[in-house]
């Protein structure tokens, strides 16, 4: 059987410390004036340890080496740039969401726009982006965007502490066009964008190669009469040139990256489409989501980040890893939410399908949160808890002996690195380096795990998993380097 592969992959992390204090201010929280003196400047977020692992400049699994907590050992002379992506700062996002707009709702202030469009068309991956390189007005004085802001007509947008501009709602009257909403979509549809023309400058993918595209963030844009229609994945596609390709939205709270990658790599293996992109951009509702027990502990405010990624599903090329769609591991409705069947669903049905056991696998990758982030909450470290559930269960499945749980979980568990943004922690940031690490002939098989919380729509209980194993391709003869 002929199986899709993973071609490339690209990650973006955006610091936003203006969006968070607006994030705060939409919402009314008492703290909102205690948290610019806990902001971090974008030096201290590019040298913070886990965002090196996500953009790929360090393995995750070299995080437990370095002493915690991270946010005060910073690494020396970190970049922006990493092998799997990159870290951008507010002034190029807010370019950015000016770039994306194409109905004319975000206003910036005319020196601001100036100076932040010559950096993104110098920007080697972002200058090709629509609404960089074609010409757009010039934007808008000081005195036009506050005469709008008291108006009513719109919210403001900040940048070092100063108004820059502001994002007008989009209706008079409907909510779900209102201008806290547009720029949730914008904010969405410019990160992921971002990490699609980056996927492009990594891989030499061309934008009129994709044939289609699945988006899997968190939002639902729409109307009134149709508040979740989309689609983020067609308006990404029109920002990025992508000219040949379709698409459509996936949402399943923080499993749909995990769901998307199955329908790619389904689409690539039936022969209807050869270049699939799997993309997600960041959620602003989530910024500062911890930010009060954050402050209450004397850290600083480490939910200051959107992240995004992309990620290239194409047809077997002989190198790339391969995804096995003949081994899914699902949460059927029929499952229960007890832990033993979840994780015997997800993790022992699909391996013992194929022939395999549980330590067979060289990596397992389960909501990737920074435990950093939320270990202040008491929830503990959400990663770990998945890896003793499976090194548990390899124990009751006679697999292996208890005494070696602690052992087997430091070898095969992942450890927690990505942003706390929902979608983007589920398993997904592991596929680089798992596809850099196969490639290498370093590691042969990961399975990749995304539970989604569907109780919170309030239509259903359950909440939702699936899992997909990454795999060495059995064609690739030598080590290759990404």
């Amino acid at each position: 059987m002929k199986y899709p592969v993973i071609k490339g992959t690209s990650y973006v992390l955006i610091h936003t410390p203006g969006l968070l204090l607006q994030q705060a201010n939409l919402e009314g929280l008492p703290f909102s004036h205690l948290l610019t003196d806990q902001l971090r400047s974008f030096d201290s977020v590019a040298g913070y340890p886990p965002n090196q692992a996500f953009i790929g400049n360090l393995f995750p699994e070299d995080l437990p080496q370095i002493p915690r907590p991270w946010y005060n050992n910073s690494l020396p002379n970190a970049k922006r740039q990493g092998l799997l992506g990159e870290i951008f700062p507010e002034d190029e996002f807010l370019g950015l969401l000016h770039a994306v707009d194409v109905y004319g709702l975000v206003c910036l202030e005319a020196g601001f726009k100036l100076a932040v469009s010559e950096k993104l068309r110098s920007h080697p991956a972002l200058s090709g982006l629509n609404g960089i390189a074609t010409a757009q007005d010039n934007g808008c004085s000081h005195a036009e965007i506050q005469e709008i802001i008291k108006a009513g007509e719109a919210l403001p947008l900040t940048f070092g502490g100063r108004i820059i501009g502001c994002i007008r709602k989009a209706h008079s009257s409907d909510s779900t066009l209102s201008a806290s909403r547009v720029l949730e979509n914008l904010t969405a549809k410019a990160s992921a964008a971002a990490a699609l023309q980056l996927l492009f400058r990594k891989t030499g993918l061309k934008p009129q190669d994709v044939d289609y595209i699945i988006e899997t963030s968190e939002e639902a844009c729409g109307d009134l009469r149709q508040k979740g229609g989309g689609s983020f994945a067609k308006s990404i596609a029109e920002a990025c040139s992508c000219s040949n390709a379709s698409g459509a939205d996936t949402r399943a709270f923080c499993a749909a990256p995990v769901h998307a990658l199955m329908q790619g790599a389904a689409l690539v293996q039936s022969g209807i489409f050869e270049n699939v992109v799997v993309v997600a951009g960041g959620c602003s509702a989530k910024l500062g989501l911890n930010a009060g027990i954050h402050l209450a502990h004397g850290m600083p405010v480490l939910e200051d980040l959107l992240g995004a990624f992309a990620f290239h599903i194409s047809k077997d090329d002989g190198i790339n890893p391969i995804v096995r769609t003949d081994l899914i591991g699902t949460m059927k409705v029929g499952c229960g939410d007890s832990p033993q069947q979840v994780y015997s669903s997800l993790v022992a049905e699909p391996l013992t399908r194929g022939g395999y056991k549980i330590l067979d696998i060289d990596r397992y990758a389960a909501e990737l949160v920074n435990p950093e982030i939320i270990e202040p909450t008491g929830c503990g470290d959400l990663a770990q808890k998945n890896y003793k559930m499976i090194a548990s269960l390899a124990v009751l499945r006679r697999e292996m002996d208890r005494t070696g749980i602690e052992e087997q979980i430091q070898r095969f568990g992942v450890p927690g690195f990505a942003p706390n943004q929902g979608h983007i922690p589920s398993g997904v940031p592991y596929i680089g380096p798992a596809r850099d690490l196969i490639l290498r002939n370093k590691v042969n098989q990961v399975m990749i795990i995304g539970k989604g919380s569907l109780f919170l729509g309030k239509l259903t209980r359950l909440y939702d998993a699936v899992s997909l194993i990454i795999q060495r391709n059995p064609k690739q003869k030598a080590s290759v380097s990404i």
